[in-house]
């Protein structure tokens, strides 16, 4: 009955605002299982996601990290991180943001971290210019770890080029069990990176 609930918002929202939600479905199970497949909760203490909306992907997190981590959220679509909001607001390790991606490197000052283990990447790229969605991620890579990862879902493969100029290591993988069929990418971090926290 919920993810009946949480699709009919979606739908309702996406058609509201298509740019900022991106897509008319939420994740499905499959395609959540494939982005936090390659995540070693147990060694991760600082995790942040992008562009939750719903919030299936993270409920899934919240299930599988450690108690000593922390969740960093952002969601831009007031709907969205209203509902976010409310749904975690018993859980303190888990922060929700009404700020664009971007900013991710003032969030981190502001609560006591100076970088992220894993981003964990819902954002649609392809609504988005050129431009901002070079911000977002330089600000993604400046944030990571050395070898930190940034997983990202997308419809197309319009954003492999770029993710391949800025991360040492990119592989894509492809599900059909997903509305609608979904690449995800799992891109990590150059050893030593071309960008520095101080051109953000």
């Amino acid at each position: 009955m919920k993810e009946k609930k949480e699709a009919k918002q979606f739908l309702k929202e996406f058609i509201k605002n298509k740019k900022l939600v991106g897509s008319v479905h939420p994740s499905s199970k499959t395609l959540t299982e494939k982005m936090l497949e390659n995540i070693n909760f147990a060694k991760t203490k600082i995790i942040v996601e992008f562009g939750p909306g719903t919030g299936v992907i993270t409920k899934k997190i919240v299930e599988k990290m450690s108690a000593d981590a922390t969740l960093l959220v952002f969601e831009l679509h007031k709907p969205f991180y209203d509902n976010l909001v409310e749904e975690f607001k018993d859980k303190p390790k888990v922060k929700i943001f009404n700020l664009c991606a971007e900013k991710l490197n003032m969030v981190l000052k502001e609560n006591g971290f100076e970088y992220t283990d894993v981003i964990i990447s819902s954002l649609p790229f392809s609504n988005f210019s050129k431009d901002l969605t070079i911000k977002i991620l330089k600000s993604a890579i400046n944030c990571l770890k050395h070898g930190g990862k940034f997983i990202q879902f997308q419809y197309s493969l319009a954003n492999k080029k770029t993710l391949k100029n800025l991360f040492d290591q990119v592989s894509i993988k492809f599900t059909v069990n997903n509305i609608p069929p979904a690449w995800v990418y799992l891109c990590v971090k150059k050893q030593i990176s071309s960008f520095e926290k101080k051109q953000i």
